[in-house]
């Protein structure tokens, strides 16, 4: 999950929730939507290789 931050930046989130915070868990903050997206990918990636 995506989102955009007040400062412009884009952050990635998990899309699950972390049961000890009940929150998402922080996979990154990144310049472009684009540069989020492909790290969303490769994370996708990663897990199931």
């Amino acid at each position: 999950m995506i989102r955009k931050l007040a400062s412009g930046a884009y952050r990635l989130y998990s899309r699950k929730v972390d049961p000890d915070t009940h929150k998402r868990r922080n996979l990154g903050t990144f310049d472009t939507r684009a540069a989020a997206e492909k790290h969303e990918r490769e994370v996708q990636y990663f897990k199931r290789h």
